[in-house]
């Protein structure tokens, strides 16, 4: 049997900052049915909330172009609603670019982090990543001297954030960026999962580093919690049967096994030593509990053998997506 995850364990990001094994990403409680294919009302999306500030595992991601500001908002009135941020929770956001021009300067840079404290509700918060450099209209903007990276690390020297960070998709633009910059932390989402590797190098050399990597989306955005049949979709995308052959190999070892899919996808990111913090998005309350129910869940040696053998892609799962920030 596998060895049982301590999720009272706490991994340091900084000398200051230690993160639990378990985050929860609301990006798709900012109601955003054009990148999940599903939507989810602000009531629910606040139920939500209050059970993640409430887990065993206190930890949230947002950013500032999760449903143009919706999931940073919907996070304030949970906050106000409740008297403030709960003893020992943890908030991550980002600086995100201009979502109508993508413009990503210092200036832009500046007027994201304003806009997330504000709708947050918050004078300064635990970690700040710069999101998505891909996706910007130069990356020059952002890597020159007084650009957003620089801006980055100004907002931590003034103590509006205790850490910083890279949140990004395309390997092949955050390892040039992880070279030349310093960072306390890095996401990588949907490229290492049971599926997929394409972040593993990466991993390696933040690691080694002693960068904190938080590694998001475990489900590859969904499908391996709830199913090929049930949710016919792979990181962001409909899928075709051919996408989602890799998904129920890993269902039939799981039937064999009797164990739930979701459990062995979150619990591949959680054993291994190289992540600080595993992002998980979930959209209901009761995915909440349903989270820790998997993490303690026990896998065998003979499943996880089964499951390591199945071939695993290293290619840019989200090549072919069509980024939409709703």
């Amino acid at each position: 049997m596998s060895a049982a995850i301590d999720l009272s364990a706490r991994n340091p990001v900084t000398d200051t900052l230690a993160v639990p094994p378990i985050c929860f990403g609301t990006t798709a409680l900012a109601n955003m049915p054009g990148t999940y294919g599903y939507e989810v009302d602000p009531a629910r999306a606040r139920a939500t909330i209050r059970a993640m500030l409430e887990s065993e595992c206190p930890f949230v991601d947002t950013s500032r172009i999760y449903g143009l500001g919706r999931s940073e908002e919907l996070i304030g009135e949970v906050l106000r609603e409740s008297g403030g941020l709960p003893g020992g929770a943890i908030v991550a956001t980002k600086l995100d670019r201009d979502p109508d021009s993508n413009r990503f300067d210092a200036a832009q840079a500046r007027r994201s982090l304003e806009q997330s404290l504000a709708a947050l509700g918050l004078e300064r918060v635990h970690i700040l990543h710069l999101h998505d450099p891909e996706h910007a209209a130069s990356l020059d903007d952002i890597t020159a001297a007084d650009g957003a990276l620089r801006e980055l690390q100004r907002r931590k020297e003034e103590g509006l954030a205790e850490a910083i960070g890279l949140a990004a998709g395309r390997v092949d633009v955050m390892m040039p960026i992880l070279r030349n910059w310093d960072f306390d932390a890095i996401i990588t989402h949907s490229r290492f999962t049971l599926v997929n590797r394409n972040a593993e190098a990466m991993i390696d050399f933040a690691a080694g580093k002693g960068i904190a990597v938080f590694n998001a989306a475990p489900y590859a955005s969904g499908v391996l919690a709830k199913g090929a049949d049930a949710y016919p979709r792979y990181v962001y995308q409909a899928a075709s049967d051919e996408a989602l052959a890799p998904v129920r190999g890993v269902e039939a070892v799981c039937a064999e096994h009797g164990i739930a899919p979701g459990a062995a996808a979150l619990q591949f990111s959680l054993r291994d030593s190289r992540i600080a913090s595993t992002i998980c998005g979930v959209s209901r309350p009761e995915r909440v509990a349903q989270t820790f129910e998997w993490a303690a869940a026990p896998i065998n040696r003979e499943a996880w053998a089964a499951l390591e053998a199945l071939p695993a892609s290293t290619d840019d799962p989200e090549v072919t997506r069509d980024y939409r920030p709703d």
